[in-house]
Formats: structure tokens, C-alpha cells, sequence
């Protein structure tokens, strides 16, 4: 079995965001502190985690099946890292055996689309570059449980994210060592590692996605998560990071790295994964779902049902840009009705994670309903209403992920 100890690393962060809060003025005012824990929910509610996640804090997630792992919205706590104890997941595929960690360094990567094609080891790219990056990482379909047309896929609320610290080397770094693009290739394409069923069409099962070649330029092969060696859980023991896109395109046991003319042929890529409007088919011509929009949500108080008593309360939450930094946050206590601006608080981490903020407020007894609002550093605005979509993916509306509290 796996398991994941809190890091020395990580601990520093997490007093860091401790640190932010006094400075704000807001350390003494009734935040929970990052140590806090989070409520427990009714042991008969509760589903095992499957093995290969067996190390994860269970009290703070909702096991949808083996495959679909939620982090509590009570559960993301004040420190900007998502600990990786609670941390979601959300596998296409059962994941490989856990006999590929027993050598890490030896798990080979293919690399083609360069002058220079080859198949290197883990251990190998180690020595050709590092860098450390945090990202949010967010399922393509968080906040899918909002739709009103019950779309088909799990009923994420807003716990398929979280804000994480990669380190690998730059897939820049990798396709400069080998002799740079071959050609004028559009799309950088990974091929995951799992291990597909046999007498099934491998198109219609292979995790294998393409993103528009720009993307290199902040991508990179990861092998740490956390201050940490990735879990199997989690892409071990090698995973494609591409910052500002949704989780599918960060494609886990990364065992081929491709600079392609055309898009991946497998499904996942052809019809899954696409915007397609309510009224049409999903097809290679509707959007790919890629890229991710401005969005925050309030994370306290009164998050699963927790109590919050009338008075001085802060109002909290995180917030991110998706390709670009976040500019401000606004929160509302009365469904968007007034607005007043938060203050960002913790470490700023880089434009493609998350920040949080806080905002002191009086709420007097009876119901409220708490949102927040974000706006980029390019002026894009999180949106009030979602973009309704077949398969329920991107929904970003402030609106829907509201939070209502009762105050007694």
C-alpha cells in the first residue's frame, strides 16, 4: 500500500498561508486553520476507497465509484496546496498495476515529432532539466451535478479539483535536448500507459489527448506531486502537466509523447470531450474541451452542512484565472445582489494556481446564499450563468456554485 506523509515542504507552505492571513488582518477573526478537521460525514453514506487509494483521508471525500474520488467542499481547508491525502481523482481507466513503481527511473517515454526521436527513461529525463510548477488540476466536468438535464458522467459538485506542485522537467527543455520540432506540427499528443482489454477496438478505449503545440511551452513530464514521488493514484510514475487545461488533457503513466499534424483518432479525443450544444451530436467538429475559464467558489462557513452561528463571520473560498492570473475576487452574502471585494490572501503560487480569499462579514439569522466572483488579469469575467453542454463539462457559472447556509 501507498502512503503519503505530510512533508516538511508542505508544512512551510501551509504555515505560509497561515502567515498571509494575520498580515490581511484576518488571522484572528474566526478562519479555520489548515490543520482543522474537516466534518465527518454519516460512516452508513460512505463508500470504501479502492485500493490503490487506500492511503487518502476517507473523511474527507465522497467515493462516487472506484474511479471517482470528490474532495468535501468543506474539506479544501485554508492552506492554498490541496494536500494530496485529499486530493480527487478521476481515472478513464483502472489504473496499471502497482508493480510499475517497483523501478520508477525505468518506465521508458517515447518521443516523437522531433529531429531527433527516442525512447527515454524516467531516469534519464532527470537529468536533463527540472523545474517545480503549481497548477490547478480540475476534472473537465467539476460542477456537472449543476446541470439541469442530468448529464450522463459523475455528479461532481466542486470537489474535482484542487491546486497541486509538480516537479519534472519542461517538455521545452526535453524537445530542445532532442534537436527540436520536426517540421510545423499543431498538436502536442500523450499516450497514457494503462493497460486496455483485449478484443476491444484500442481507439475506443485509449487515453491518448492532443492539445495545441503552444501548450509545450509550460508543460512538463512530472514525477514528484507535492514535495512528493507521485502516487499511482495520482499518474505515477510519469504524468503529462499541462497548465490551465482540464485534468483529461494532463494524461497520467505517460508512455508516449507525440508532435502531431492531427489530432489523436482515439475516441477521447474525437467525440468524448467536446462542447457540444444540447441540440447536436459530439463530434471532431464541435470545441475540444481544453482550456480552462475564471472561476471561484466559497469553501466556509456552513460548507456540508457545518453549523455558523450569527455574527462575525468570514467568508471564504478559492480562486483561479485558468490560463491567466487572477486580478480580484468579489463575494456576495445575498445571492449576488451586492458585492463587496475580498482580499486575496496566502502565497501566490503563479498565474496557473489557485489563490484564496477572505472576506469579514455580519450575518444575521435565518438564509443566506454565498458566492463569489473572479476576474482575470485580462479582464475575463466569471460568468453568471453556465453554458449548457451535452455531457455537462466547464461549467464555471458563479451562480451555480453558490453556497447556502442557514444561520441560527
Amino acid at each position: 500500500m501507498e502512503t503519503t506523509p505530510l512533508n516538511p515542504s508542505r508544512r512551510r507552505l501551509l504555515a505560509g498561508s497561515a502567515g498571509a492571513l494575520a498580515a490581511a488582518g484576518l488571522g484572528a477573526t474566526g478562519i479555520a486553520r489548515a490543520a482543522d478537521p474537516a466534518p465527518k460525514p454519516a460512516a452508513s453514506a460512505a463508500k470504501p476507497l479502492p485500493p490503490y487509494a487506500a492511503w487518502k483521508d476517507a473523511d474527507s471525500l465522497i467515493v462516487h465509484s472506484a474511479n471517482t474520488i470528490e474532495t468535501r467542499r468543506s474539506a479544501f481547508g485554508d492552506g492554498v496546496v490541496t494536500p494530496s491525502r485529499q486530493l480527487y481523482v478521476r481515472n478513464n481507466l483502472p489504473p496499471p498495476d502497482a508493480a510499475i513503481l517497483d523501478d520508477r527511473d525505468a518506465w521508458k517515454v517515447e518521443i516523437l515529432g522531433v529531429k531527433h526521436p527516442r525512447t527515454l527513461t524516467v531516469g534519464e529525463l532527470k537529468t536533463l532539466g527540472m523545474e517545480t510548477l503549481a497548477t490547478v488540476l480540475q476534472c473537465s466536468g467539476n460542477g456537472r451535478r449543476f446541470f439541469p438535464h442530468k448529464p450522463s458522467g459523475t455528479q461532481w459538485e466542486v470537489g474535482a479539483a484542487g491546486c497541486v506542485i509538480w516537479t519534472g522537467v519542461p517538455v521545452r527543455a526535453l524537445v530542445d535536448y532532442l534537436g527540436g520540432l520536426d517540421g510545423t506540427p499543431t498538436y502536442m499528443t500523450g499516450t497514457g500507459g494503462e493497460v486496455l482489454p483485449e478484443g476491444l477496438d484500442p481507439k475506443s478505449l485509449l487515453v491518448e489527448r492532443s492539445v495545441p503545440r503552444e501548450a509545450m511551452q509550460d508543460a512538463m513530464l512530472a514525477w514528484e506531486m507535492n514535495s512528493e514521488p507521485l502516487t499511482l493514484a495520482h499518474g505515477a510514475p510519469l504524468r503529462l502537466i499541462v497548465p490551465g487545461y482540464t485534468g483529461v488533457n494532463n494524461v497520467k503513466y505517460l508512455k508516449r509523447l507525440a508532435f502531431t499534424v492531427e489530432q489523436s483518432p482515439a475516441k477521447i479525443q474525437q467525440t468524448s470531450y467536446r462542447l457540444t450544444p444540447m441540440d447536436a451530436k459530439s463530434g471532431p467538429d464541435q470545441p475540444s474541451v481544453w482550456t480552462m475559464e475564471p472561476k471561484s467558489w466559497i469553501t466556509a462557513p456552513g460548507a456540508d452542512g457545518k453549523a455558523v452561528k450569527a455574527g462575525r463571520a468570514i467568508v471564504r473560498g478559492v480562486a483561479f484565472g485558468g490560463m491567466h492570473a487572477v486580478k480580484h475576487v468579489d463575494v456576495s452574502i445575498d445571492g449576488g445582489k451586492t458585492w463587496k471585494r475580498a482580499a486575496l490572501i496566502g502565497p501566490d503560487l503563479g498565474k496557473y494556481a489557485w489563490r484564496q480569499f477572505a472576506l469579514p462579514v455580519e450575518l444575521s439569522a435565518g438564509q443566506h446564499m454565498l458566492v463569489s466572483r473572479v476576474e482575470d488579469t485580462e479582464g475575463n469575467v466569471q460568468v453568471e450563468k453556465r453554458f449548457d453542454n451535452l455531457r455537462g463539462y466547464v461549467n464555471n457559472s458563479w451562480r451555480d456554485h453558490g453556497l447556502a447556509i442557514n444561520v441560527s
